[in-house]
């Protein structure tokens, strides 16, 4: 089919949300009587460091007003955006009182979404490889455009968006025996932002041995060049945006983690030690994959169902993000969901109930509830639903059937096909 044929619903569901965005943020405040627009606050601070990147400033990138946190690929995305408001003269000005209406949404809007929605054909390009259905994909795309309204127009965070989708286009290429353009977008996804590395681990069990070293040289090959040329630009401001990760509590949601989470100037406290602990359960989790999925590392193709566990288990790792984390913030949320979504896509009664339970947490994560138990609790106990209805892998998928193996699809005479029969 034509590729326009083939990801017609991600296509769709990235040019509704665009509208649906842009009318929330514009045309939204103007019924309940605001003259203001509302695009999300946190992009400009991403905005401004990559306006520096593109002056060549290295230096700024990780000083005020930015409060880059995150790899200096979260500006790179965003260089032509500044670039092209640059030529057009327009103001990167914080909206607020003295900035109503910053026309830079203007242009900003459609590009952030446009780029974040590489999450959306990600996951349906998956989804066609595990053979779901049409209507299948359909509900796929909605169910993750919703989800993705959480962390593009709400927060303006499209790092996050931009960094799982590359790294589910790795997993794919990685399915198809690709690893070396595998290694080069998990590379990309962990300079644009490193929650990724959670799903490392996972992804490492599959490799062949002798192409381990290989992988991991590529992999890190991205992060460590942007890294290293802001570090050597401005090495205290690096270091210390990079290691100590801060978030203020007082600002966002507050969990049981708080209290053990080093505190830093200003109300804040540092995130990076406590992102340890979900980086060492994720390789804990490696240890049970790559028992359960050890042939796949020396089979060609692999079978549907070895995709799908693998999957499972990468939403399971982007999600202990969130219960791990000593400041949430409803965004982080997203990415376990949005991989649990592809994997729930085996049948209707796992799919349906997912995408509900997606929906219910997009919106039921903009509660205001500051309770550090409460509401932390209310959230992970969602992220647990949405994976136990995505699907729980109960028996080993590794081995693709002879069929497979021999390029056979089961039924199908001679015709060629990676593919298990299920």
């Amino acid at each position: 089919m034509p590729w326009l044929a083939r990801r017609l619903f991600p296509l769709l569901a990235t040019a509704a949300l665009i509208v649906i965005g842009m009318t929330a943020t514009i045309v939204g405040p103007q019924l309940i009587g605001k003259t203001g627009w509302l695009p999300p606050i946190d992009l400009w601070n991403t905005l401004v460091a990559a306006q520096r990147l593109v002056h060549l400033d290295l230096g700024g990138l990780y000083t005020k007003p930015t409060g880059l946190i995150t790899f200096p690929g979260a500006a790179v995305i965003l260089a032509p955006l500044a670039a092209l408001s640059d030529a057009a003269g327009l103001s990167l000005s914080q909206p607020g009182p003295h900035n109503v209406q910053p026309l830079v949404w203007l242009l900003a809007g459609p590009y952030m979404i446009a780029i974040s929605a590489v999450a959306l054909f990600a996951a349906d390009a998956l989804a066609e490889r595990l053979r779901a259905s049409r209507p299948k994909r359909a509900l796929l795309a909605v169910a993750s455009a919703t989800a993705l309204y959480n962390v593009t127009v709400e927060w303006g965070h499209p790092e996050d968006a931009v960094a799982v989708g590359l790294l589910l286009f790795a997993v794919l290429a990685l399915s198809q025996e690709r690893p070396a353009r595998s290694a080069w977008l998990t590379g990309a996804a962990i300079a644009v932002q490193p929650l990724v590395v959670l799903a490392l681990p996972i992804m490492l069990v599959v490799i062949k041995p002798r192409r381990l070293m290989g992988f991991l040289a590529r992999a890190a090959a991205p992060a460590a060049v942007l890294l290293g040329a802001a570090a050597a630009a401005n090495w205290s401001a690096t270091s210390h945006a990079v290691t100590s990760q801060p978030n203020w509590p007082a600002v966002d949601h507050p969990t049981p983690w708080t209290l053990l989470a080093p505190h830093l100037a200003g109300g804040a406290v540092a995130a990076g030690p406590a992102r340890i602990l979900a980086v060492m359960a994720a390789c804990g989790c490696a240890l049970i994959v790559g028992r359960r999925l050890h042939a796949a590392r020396h089979s060609a193709h692999w079978s549907r169902a070895t995709l799908r566990e693998l999957l499972w288990w990468v939403a399971l790792c982007l999600a202990l993000r969130s219960v791990f984390e000593p400041v949430m913030v409803a965004f982080y949320l997203w990415p376990g969901v949005a991989v649990a979504l592809i994997a729930a896509t085996r049948h209707w009664r796992r799919l349906i109930p997912t995408a509900m339970l997606a929906v219910a947490l997009t919106f039921g994560s903009q509660s205001p509830w500051r309770s550090v138990w409460g509401w932390w609790g209310f959230m992970v106990a969602g992220l647990a639903l949405t994976l136990l209805f995505a699907g729980v892998p109960r028996k080993s998928a590794a081995a693709p059937d002879a069929t497979a193996l021999a390029g056979v699809a089961p039924g199908a005479g001679s015709t060629r096909s990676p593919y298990r029969s299920e």
